[in-house]
Formats: structure tokens, sequence, C-alpha cells
């Protein structure tokens, strides 16, 4: 049992390696001359709406840019904040959605109306917290088409101020760098291997109205994922990459919102409740088994502890994150055990912007 903890944690390095050296990262920086439409769905964001509206306004290089925002029956000022921040400009409108289609969570209800007054060719899924780089969208589309591929994921940095933060946000990165090899999962393409991050998607619009919009993930929370594997499925390709260059994010500010964000959607990232048991002993077998076996004298348990800690920096400095807490593992995965089993037990039942999810 010890030796085959070892051979996993150490496959685990190896899969960390060969993306490490691999990943695609958008580079060119060539002026786009396709349509682009970015949709940018809203709701109660009047902190994060004008920052990520200046950030659109300053792309270069983007010569038909259209940004649809979608107004989800926000409460507080982020409508007037929207009509202060875009003022004349033409490439910019915002539509005041009525709410979320029966049966349809409110992200991807606003997602649907927005993609269907697009225009663009290529079509970006934006969200309001996310911070762009004045060439991220020229960079990112040339991504796509010099892939000649359906859809790409840049992923963002991922910001961390508080010590919880950085105990789990690192881990978003981590778990598909450290699982995917991600240039098989480009040319051989595989529900079991999509990986995407709805904070900055990009999509060709032909793929994305061959699957009727976002009709297949109405209902999904983890509605990226999902939408990557529905495109899959119609016969698209696609992958993650690395966006920390070009666009950062911070989720959440508090260990009280890591857990009502986490706790809304964990216990649906696991395909079920036999998929959660699967990934609850994968991470406790890399992330306490080292541990215990340290504890318990046993020096198989340091390498596989140095394995998995060499994953994480890996990983860290892929994703410009602090390297250090790599070798807070241990305590990252015990907390993230946590957070899995408290998405189950609150499941159906956590409010999340003023709804129930």
């Amino acid at each position: 049992m010890r030796f085959a903890l070892f051979v996993l944690c150490y496959l685990i390095l190896l899969i960390a390696l060969f993306n490490f050296f691999t990943i695609r990262i958008p580079r060119n920086k060539a002026a786009v001359s396709t349509p682009v439409t970015v949709l940018l769905p809203v709701r109660n964001e009047q902190a994060n709406v004008g920052p990520c509206v200046a950030g659109l306004m300053a792309q270069k290089d983007v010569k038909q840019l259209q940004v649809i925002i979608i107004n989800d029956q926000s409460t507080d000022n982020t409508a007037d904040v929207l009509k202060t921040a875009i003022g004349a400009d033409s490439r910019f409108s915002v539509i005041e959605a009525d709410g979320p289609r029966e049966g349809w969570l409110g992200k991807v209800s606003a997602l649907h109306t927005g993609f269907a007054r697009s225009t663009g060719e290529v079509i970006i899924c934006l969200d309001a917290d996310v911070r762009l780089e004045p060439d991220a969208i020229a960079r990112a589309v040339n991504q796509l088409q010099d892939l000649s591929l359906d859809f790409v994921s840049p992923y963002p940095r991922q910001i961390a101020g508080t010590f919880s933060e950085k105990l789990i946000q690192p881990l978003l990165h981590w778990s598909w760098m450290s699982t995917v090899i991600l240039r098989l999962a480009e040319k051989v393409p595989h529900r079991s291997t999509a990986v995407s991050n709805g904070q900055f998607f990009l999509i060709r619009a032909k793929a994305l109205t061959a699957i009727d919009g976002f009709t297949s993930v109405s209902a999904k929370i983890l509605d990226d994922v999902e939408l990557a594997r529905s495109l899959i499925t119609a016969g698209s390709k696609g992958v993650v990459t690395e966006g920390s260059g070009i666009a950062h994010t911070r989720m959440y500010t508090n260990f009280d919102e890591i857990r009502q964000g986490y706790g809304k959607s964990l216990h649906k990232a696991f395909g079920g409740a036999l998929g959660a048991i699967v990934a609850s002993l994968f991470i406790a077998a890399t992330g306490l088994a080292p541990l215990l076996l340290i504890l318990d004298g046993y020096f198989i348990g340091w390498i596989a502890y140095l394995c998995i800690a060499l994953t994480r920096v890996l990983s860290a400095i892929r994703a410009r994150s602090n390297p250090l807490f790599a070798f807070l593992h241990p305590l990252s995965a015990a907390l993230l055990l946590y957070l899995i089993a408290y998405s189950w037990a609150k499941r159906g039942s956590i409010q999340w912007k003023g709804r129930t999810v």
C-alpha cells in the first residue's frame, strides 16, 4: 500500500512536469480582424463592473469588438455604475434581463440572452471580477485561431489575500495541471478530461450554435466544465491554457465567501456521490496519507510528500502564485475535504447573490 501511494504521487509529478513545459500560453499579440463578442453577465456587481468595463475599453488590436452586458435583476447600483462606466462607447450595450428562464440558473440564462444578440465569430464569456490586460483578448483570440481549436479557456491568475484563500485557491489550478495531460486532451478530446473556466472562456460562435447556445447547461452549477463537455460531445476541440499573464481575478475575500462559493458547487463537481467519494479518497491519499506515514516514521512518506509538494510548486510558478504554500498541502487538502463535506450537507440550500442554488 505504501509503495502504491509512492507510485501515485510520482505519476502525478510526471504529469505536472510534462504540463509545466508544454502548457499552451497565449503569446501572439498580432491585431485581430475577426469580429469578437464579449458576454458579461452581472448581478449585484457594483464593485466590479467599473474596473471590468475599464479593462474591456482598454483592449487594443481588436478591430471589431462588441460587448454585451446582461444585467440580471441587480438590486444594488450596478446599473448606475455601468451607465457611467460605458458612457458613449458604441461598442457596449446593456440588456436588462427579467431573471432566469424557467428551470435555468441565472448566469447561463443571462449568457444565453446575450448570445442571441451577438454578432461576433468568437464569443467570450467573461466574469465581472476578472481584470484583463490590454492585449488579453487579442492574444486569446490569436491562440484560438493559431491552434485551430473551437474553444480555449485561458485560466486567469487567482489572486489570494487571506490565509484561507492562499490555502484553497491554488488547488484550482493544481487540480487539472497535475491530473490531465493537456496536450493529449487537446488532440484527443474526451468528456472525462474536459477542463475550462467560465471566468474567461472563448468559443467559436458556430461551435456554440451547434449545441444551441447554453441550453445544454441550463441547470448546471458547474456550467463551464459542462459546456466544454457538451462542445466535445458535439465534435469540438478545445483546451485550458495558461492565462495568468493576461488576466487575473480575486474570487473570494474571506473564508465565509470561500465556504459559500465552494459549497454551492463542490457537490456537483465530481458527477455524483460515488465521484465525490473517489475524489475525496484521492485528496486524502495525496494530501494526508504522506503526512501520516511521516509521523509513523516511514521515509517513503517524505518522498511522497515531496513529490506532491513539487507538483504544487510547478503549478504555483505557472499560475504566478506563492510557491511556499505548496508545502502546506496537507492543510489545504484537509480544508478541501471539509468544503466537499459542507457542500454535500448544504446542497440545495445555499444562497448565492440572493438566490438559492
